[in-house]
Parts: C-alpha cells; sequence; structure tokens
C-alpha cells in the first residue's frame, strides 16, 4: 500500500468514524439520562433522511431550508415518540422500556416501507459537497471534510451546553439520581424532552451528511448503521459524549483499514464492529471512558 492510499483510507475513515460519532452521541444522551437503550435512534435516522428526500427531491426546498426543516422535524419525531412510547412506561421495569423502543423501531420501518416503499430512492446531488478534489493522487470530496468539523464543533457545543448551562446542570443532575432530582423541584419531563430532541437533532444532521456521501435512502437503512453505532457508544462508554466520539472514531478507522490492508475480509466489513466490542469489553466492561456504575440499596 502506497503512502497516498494509506492517507486516503485515513481520510476515509475519519469521515465515517465522525458520522457513526454523531449518531452515537444520541444513543448515550438518552441512556446517560434514561439508562434506557433507545434501539429506535436507528430509525429516526432513517426518517430524517427522508424528510431530507422529500424536502429537496419532491417539494424542491433550498438546501439550507431543507436542513433546517429535517432537524425540526426529527427532533419532534424524537420527543413525539418520548411522549407517547417511552413516558408512561417510565416507572415500569426497564424490560417493558426496552421493549417498546423495539416495537417503535419496527413500527417506523414498516410505516417508511408502507409510506415511501422499500425501493431505495437517489438522494439529491449537492456539487458543492460532492465535486471531488484531487491533490497529486488524492481524490477527497468536501463533504469528507465537512463532516469531522461539523462532528467536532458539535461535541465542543454539547459539551459546553451539558457542563456550563442550567439545562445541562438539569442532565447532569437527572443523570446522577432521577429521584432526587425529582425532588429537587428540576421538571423532569422537560430535560428528558430536552434530551431526546438533541439527540433527535443529532441524528438528523448525521442523515444529511451521510446521505450527501452516501446517496441511497431506503427504509431499512437505519437498522445496520443504528446498530453500529450503538456499539460506538458502548465501546467509547455509553453515557460518556466523548466516549461516543471516541467510539465512533475506532469503529470507523477499524472498518475502513481492516478492508483496505485486507481486502478478502470485505464482505465481513459489518462484523468487524462486533469483534471490536468484545474484544474491548473483555478488558474494559465499562467501555473505554465509561464509569463504573454504583448501584445503591
Amino acid at each position: 500500500m502506497t503512502l497516498e492510499t494509506f492517507l486516503q483510507q485515513l481520510i476515509n475513515g475519519l469521515s465515517l468514524g465522525s458520522l457513526y460519532a454523531l449518531i452515537a452521541i444520541g444513543y448515550t444522551l438518552v441512556y446517560g439520562i434514561l439508562r434506557l437503550i433507545n434501539f429506535a435512534h436507528g430509525d429516526i435516522f432513517m426518517m430524517a433522511a427522508y424528510f431530507a428526500y422529500f424536502g429537496i427531491a419532491v417539494f424542491f426546498l433550498p438546501w439550507y431550508v431543507t436542513i433546517f426543516i429535517t432537524i425540526a422535524l426529527t427532533a419532534l419525531l424524537g420527543v413525539s415518540i418520548e411522549r407517547m412510547a417511552y413516558r408512561p412506561l417510565r416507572d415500569a421495569p426497564k424490560t417493558s422500556l426496552l421493549i417498546s423502543a423495539i416495537g417503535v423501531s419496527f413500527l417506523l420501518e414498516n410505516l417508511a416501507t408502507y409510506l415511501f416503499s422499500g425501493k431505495p430512492q437517489a438522494f439529491p446531488d449537492f456539487p458543492l459537497m460532492t465535486t471531488p478534489i484531487n491533490y497529486g493522487s488524492l481524490t477527497i470530496q468536501p463533504v469528507s471534510i465537512l463532516i469531522p468539523i461539523v462532528t467536532f464543533i458539535i461535541m465542543i457545543g454539547l459539551l459546553f451546553l451539558i457542563n456550563h448551562t442550567k439545562v445541562g446542570m438539569a442532565m447532569r443532575a437527572v443523570a446522577v439520581d432521577y429521584d432526587t432530582a425529582k425532588l429537587m423541584g428540576i421538571k423532569i419531563n422537560g430535560v428528558i424532552s430536552s434530551t431526546f430532541a438533541i439527540g433527535s437533532g443529532l441524528a438528523a444532521v448525521g442523515a444529511i451528511l451521510w446521505c450527501m456521501k452516501y446517496p441511497s435512502v431506503l427504509p431499512l437503512m437505519g437498522v445496520v448503521i443504528g446498530l453500529k453505532c450503538f456499539i460506538a457508544a458502548v465501546i467509547g462508554g455509553i453515557g460518556n459524549v466523548k466516549g461516543a466520539v471516541l467510539g465512533g472514531l475506532i469503529l470507523g478507522f477499524s472498518e475502513v483499514l481492516m478492508v483496505a490492508f485486507f481486502p478478502a475480509l470485505t464482505g465481513y466489513r459489518d462484523a468487524i464492529a462486533f469483534v471490536i466490542l468484545i474484544i474491548i469489553l473483555l478488558f474494559l466492561p465499562n467501555g473505554i471512558l465509561g464509569k463504573k456504575q454504583v448501584e445503591k440499596v
């Protein structure tokens, strides 16, 4: 492998890992607050892709308008799911919440298949972001550079929100002790709704960038992507924003470089995520940046 080819794969890995990180943050935020694995998050990502597709290809809205509407609708979808599927079961056993999340996931997948058909739709091209730029033997799409920049900015902004604002303080309080935060007068419902809105909004940003880079939209696109992003969150330490970003980058680089160095393993690309997960959890059961949870009796 030449140096140019290696650099090309590094850029591809950084881009893919940053996309995983954006979606993994949604998993880690919800888990940090509710201790709930929101299996519907990958399908919220899928719905965001369809919102963007219809905004541009069907209603012919400008890109900047479509992006704003997609983020708003996806955030509203996330809050609605929390309100209708999760909030009534908040005091029920965690198993009930988990089953509800799986049910919402299947509902969104089948609803999308019924409404949009199972045929993949070609996402509209955005030449400014997809026209390749050549640097010697390197070929880079501008979107591949934009993705890690957006991910870094969002991570910094989210960490500022969590650590330096009243909303973030309330989120941290609920994450530490739900019942005590409730007794202290924190508006639990508002905090949880805000968390779902932020996580779903990030899924929308990830969906738009994903479709720019991989221009195909279909009802089951969120299944594998969502599972990989959940794995990324677990690898980094679920409940930790920096860990979600780190896990996404590890997963993205590993997938791309493994296929680059061992082309015969291309067919096993999706399995690489599970291998990495097993290896890391054998030595770090709480993830790389995760903290051990202490159960109070």
